[in-house]
């Protein structure tokens, strides 16, 4: 009916007068605009509401294992009397990130710019940010709100810089490590987010695989975290005083909020909540308990007795693997990459820094130096169909292992030597060790004036 009223036949225009053919072209207009509405909003890119919910709730997890996953994790495994300074360091570096990045992070690592190294300038301040501004995900057409995109990378962001506490934990001085954290992220990890992540990045476009961090946060934090060790010497009465963790409990407590708040950091660099971030959440479970398993079997066979301490490590080696990983291997080379990334990892924690001597205080360097390197390169293999992986029926294993361990080597080198730069500027302007009675005493009140535990 209404269609037989609107749409008329050229004959019965010829036949009307002026006025009546404008009246009947008139009535057409409506359509018209209706028809060209409607192909705009099908040429729009779509927000989903369930993806939208999911990146605010992956947000939210990677929070949760910077504070308080990661600062009970570290703080468990130093001594009493320096848990508040491990407390204090996380939060701190937490909140000092998030104002740099949303100031000049962004844009250095997503600006914009096509620059093979650093995003531009383009996004300072989150200039064109806005409600209606989006961020693109894996799917053409789909997109996300830029805020919440944002807020993912953020966290992502105030992690990195946290994870290198451990290196330096119980003998670094607070003001030299804020120092560095602010001028670490500026010219070591925007860089290398921008490189490994953005389209314009040189990483990026050399094809090499970096689901969630491999080498972006861990390597990247592992090399920085050995590079201080290095600089800042061992910690006073090594080897002479005990230095055994204060509280396992804690530990494992923060273990366990790691492993919980990486599916947010794993299954949320899917982006979207569909069937690839199953992918990551499934191979996020398997890996860690491969790891835990495997991490467990070699104390056993050397010590004798699997350690509370040897399980949390594992966990954390097997997330730290699997990361770079998780959205391209499938579940059963996940679970390889979990059962073999343990014993490496132990053999660089107990027998290589022992030989070299350096006081990587938590074994940042061990766990997620090396674990980041492993995860890396295999993801390379991982990869390939035949192994259950993600890849293309012209995958080769051997193109892609030689990109992946490309990217590593840049990594190294760009984290490797900014980091020793940044070491020293920051030695130069407030010093990086505390003062050797501060450090008997201990940092909780030597730095921060209080303790976290009172007899």
């Amino acid at each position: 009916m209404i269609k037989g009223n609107i749409i008329m036949s050229r004959q019965t225009l010829f036949r009307l007068g002026g006025g009546a053919a404008a009246l009947a072209a008139s009535a057409l207009m409506p359509l018209s605009a209706l028809a060209q509405d409607a192909a705009a909003e099908a040429a729009a890119p779509i927000i989903d509401k369930g993806d939208t919910a999911w990146m605010m709730v992956s947000s939210l997890l990677v929070l949760f294992m910077i504070i308080p996953g990661l600062a009970l994790f570290y703080g468990g495994l130093v001594r009493a009397k320096n848990m508040l300074s491990v407390l204090m360091q996380c939060t701190l570096i937490t909140s000092v990130v998030m104002i740099v990045w949303v100031l000049w992070g962004y844009s250095f690592a997503f600006g914009g710019s096509s620059s093979p190294y650093w995003g531009g300038l383009g996004k300072l301040f989150l200039s064109g940010v806005n409600l209606d501004s989006t961020a693109a995900t894996f799917t053409d057409g789909v997109v996300l709100p830029e805020y919440v995109f944002i807020c993912f990378q953020m966290t992502f962001a105030a992690i990195t810089p946290a994870l290198i506490v451990g290196a330096f934990a119980e003998r670094a001085k607070f003001s030299g490590v804020m120092l560095f954290v602010v001028l670490w992220v500026t010219f070591v990890y925007f860089p290398i987010a921008h490189m490994v992540w953005d389209g314009a990045g040189l990483i990026f476009n050399w094809g090499a695989i970096d689901f969630a961090g491999g080498t972006v946060v861990h390597i990247n934090a592992g090399i920085a975290g050995l590079v201080w060790a290095v600089v800042l010497g061992k910690r006073v009465g090594l080897g002479k005083d005990n230095m055994a963790p204060h509280s396992m409990t804690l530990t494992m407590v923060g273990a366990a909020m790691l492993w919980v708040g990486w599916f947010g950091f794993n299954a949320g660099s899917n982006l979207e909540a569909t069937s690839g971030a199953t992918l990551a959440m499934m191979n996020t479970f398997i890996a860690t308990a491969g790891a835990v398993v495997s991490w467990s079997i070699v104390e056993g066979l050397i010590r004798g007795k699997a350690s509370g301490l040897g399980a949390a490590s594992g966990m954390v080696a097997g997330l730290v693997a699997v990361t770079p990983a998780c959205g391209t291997s499938g579940p059963i080379g996940a679970l390889f990459l979990g059962l073999a990334v343990s014993p490496i990892c132990y053999f660089f924690v107990s027998t290589v820094k022992a030989k070299f001597g350096y006081d990587d205080s938590l074994d940042v360097f061990g766990v997620h130096g090396i674990g980041g390197i492993i995860g890396a390169i295999g993801t390379g293999i991982l990869m390939a169909p035949s192994l259950g992986g993600t890849g293309g029926d012209d995958f080769a294993i051997g193109a892609q292992v030689w990109i992946q361990i490309k990217a590593v080597l840049l990594t190294i080198v760009w984290s490797g030597v900014g980091s020793l730069v940044i070491i020293y500027i920051a030695k130069a302007i407030t010093g990086i060790r505390a003062a050797e009675e501060d450090e008997r005493e201990g940092l909780d009140l030597a730095s921060h004036g209080e303790s976290a535990y009172h007899s």
